[in-house]
């Protein structure tokens, strides 16, 4: 144990040495941690320190990586100033880049369609993104299209064209996936081009296709390997007090990791998203963690490379009662189990390796 620790002080050491180094896998056993830290507005974008100083004490870890949205539809701008507090305190900056006219779900874009974006529409304003990321000189983790086989998204394909197969690109592919890849490798090979080389990107989808249909199988979106660096994915038990069933996490993601190890040969894959509620009658909220890091730390899934807790409230309806909290600050047992399980393991790495 105390050679592996030593090897990992010393690749970290020298990958402060180069700003621009990318950032490694953790040795196999190891796990990188992060967080979304929630927010005031729901928006995923006014996190805060004081969120991310209030998860980690009650996960009695740092965390190595900080999840949050730039929505597009308040400001295009690369978020220097979220992106400078966190790694200040010591964390990598995790941006999903959200190309949204708004909030809201279930609904297709106007403004910044896949369309627009294939046709340069926005390609001034991804250059200075770009150029922005690149003079950060630190590292930087970045997606976008982020749960792309979910409907809830304007960048999934049932708002770009779904299965149909003519009209553009390869007549043999899905218009809606195939825009999406050929934006996502547009957005890439403009910030490559403006030499953002310590963006690392990712690829994200929900563990389950919605709508679950041939055509939008999160197989028929991916950009490629010469494009992405890590494969992510969202698993979610129950998101409310009142859903009618208690999903547990091992077969959730029994199901998908091998669609998504199957994607690439060498790609890592990062547990981007997880949670469950709690106050649902069904099952118990810090037994639904314990199951599910204890078999993230037994190396259940051997290309995991790390995990991130979705550490949010949300109101759901003008009833208390039903409200969501995946919060370890509101629920004692499950900041203990964070606190034996993840700030009790030498195999959690506060910090990436570059």
């Amino acid at each position: 144990m105390q050679q592996v620790a030593a090897s990992l002080l010393s690749i970290f050491l020298c990958g402060w040495c180069c700003a621009q180094a990318p950032i490694e896998p953790p040795p196999a056993g190891y796990y990188y941690h992060g967080v979304y830290p929630g927010g005031v507005t729901g928006e995923e974008d006014d996190i805060t320190p004081a969120g991310v100083a209030s998860y980690e004490s009650h996960a009695g870890k740092r965390v190595a990586w900080v999840y949050f949205s730039h929505n597009w539809y308040r400001d295009r701008s690369f978020p220097l100033a979220t992106a400078s507090w966190i790694s200040a305190s010591g964390s990598v900056p995790f941006v999903r880049l959200m190309l949204r006219d708004s909030a809201r779900q279930d609904r297709r874009n106007h403004v910044f369609t896949l369309k627009r974006l294939l046709k340069g529409v926005f390609d001034e304003d991804l250059r200075a993104w770009a150029r922005s990321a690149r003079d950060f000189s630190a590292p930087l983790i970045a997606e976008f299209g982020t749960e792309v086989n979910g409907r809830w998204f304007p960048w999934n394909g049932r708002w770009n064209g779904r299965g149909r197969k003519k009209g553009y690109g390869d007549p043999t592919e899905p218009n809606g996936p195939e825009r999406f890849r050929d934006a996502y490798r547009h957005i890439v090979d403009l910030a490559r081009s403006e030499g953002a080389t310590n963006v690392l990107w990712v690829f994200h989808v929900n563990n389950e296709d919605w709508p679950a249909v041939s055509w939008n199988r999160f197989e028929n979106y991916y950009p490629g390997d010469d494009y992405i660096d890590w494969l992510g994915v969202s698993v979610y038990g129950a998101q409310t007090p009142r859903e009618d069933a208690w999903p547990l996490f091992r077969p959730l993601m029994d199901a998908v990791y091998p669609r998504l190890a199957a994607l690439s040969s060498n790609k890592p894959v990062a547990l981007l998203e997880f949670g469950a509620c709690r106050n649902n009658p069904l099952g118990d909220q810090a037994a639904w963690a314990d199951a599910a890091l204890s078999d993230i730390l037994a190396s259940r899934w051997p290309r995991l490379l790390g995990f991130s807790w979705w550490n949010e409230w949300w109101q759901n309806d003008n009833n208390p009662a039903h409200d969501t909290t995946m919060r370890l600050e509101d629920n004692p047992a499950l900041s203990n189990v964070f606190r034996t399980l993840v700030g009790g393991s030498t195999n959690v790495l506060e910090d990436l390796i570059r």
